[in-house]
């Protein structure tokens, strides 16, 4: 029987997922870690709703408590899990998450729209999101987040924003991010202090943009494996305590 993972990665984004993976592959080296995928056709309807029943079903196979870490909207979804669940959460740890946890890319790219076509702002959200690249890379970036526009979870549409009340997180929390993201500038995460309990990190990385995790994977894993390691520290001397 194969070990349960100690870590689900919360993905809302196929096209988005490989901007993960060197992230990923750090934590794997130190602990068990399982990668889980919200997908949709452009047919089907946006709910975070549903996406928080599917995952509950497949973290009903887990006799123990998980560590949920996520970016951007895939954070958000771990968010919502844990206010509902906080039972099933042994950690939430939240990548380029505000305190408006609903803010994400796709909310700058409607708020530009009625005024730019849908490349110019394409173009824009590259620079914005991954700093200065070259032609080639520009144009991948491009496609890539054209593809998140059409077939992630996204509580936005250019119909309509959405905003998530910011409140206390029930279980130990960790949310990191980068100074120079213009999606959720450091203000956003700042805005996170008045709720953090004690045993509660905010972290910043001093460069990567939005995709910090992918442009500075070793240093985010660290400070991430670090926190998990201080929550196990505590466990065990309340259990010393108990006896």
């Amino acid at each position: 029987m194969s070990k349960q993972p100690d870590v689900i990665w919360l993905n809302t984004s196929p096209s988005l997922l490989c901007l993960a993976q060197p992230l990923l592959c750090e934590i794997s080296r130190h602990t068990t870690i399982s990668q889980w995928e919200y997908t949709q056709s452009q047919d089907e309807a946006s709910s975070l709703n549903v996406a928080v029943l599917i995952l509950d079903n497949y973290l009903q196979s887990s006799n123990q408590p998980v560590h949920l870490i996520g970016h951007s909207t895939g954070g958000l979804l771990g968010l919502l899990y844990t206010r509902r669940y906080p039972e099933k959460v042994k950690s939430l740890t939240l990548l380029a998450v505000g305190a408006d946890a609903a803010l994400d890319w796709q909310a700058h790219y409607y708020t530009h729209l009625p005024f730019l076509n849908r490349q110019k702002i394409l173009t824009a959200m590259v620079y914005n999101l991954f700093g200065y690249q070259n032609e080639n890379t520009i144009k991948y970036l491009e496609s890539i987040l054209e593809q998140d526009l059409d077939c992630s979870l996204s509580p936005h549409s250019f119909f309509k924003q959405v905003n998530v009340p910011t409140s206390a997180i029930p279980v130990p929390f960790m949310v990191c991010g980068s100074t120079n993201d213009t999606i959720v500038e450091p203000k956003a995460l700042q805005g996170w202090r008045p709720y953090l309990k004690e045993s509660d990190r905010l972290w910043k990385c001093q460069d990567g943009w939005h995709f910090f995790h992918f442009f500075q994977p070793t240093l985010v894993a660290e400070q991430i494996l670090d926190f998990w390691q201080s929550l196990r520290q505590s466990d065990s001397v309340c259990d010393y305590l108990k006896v």
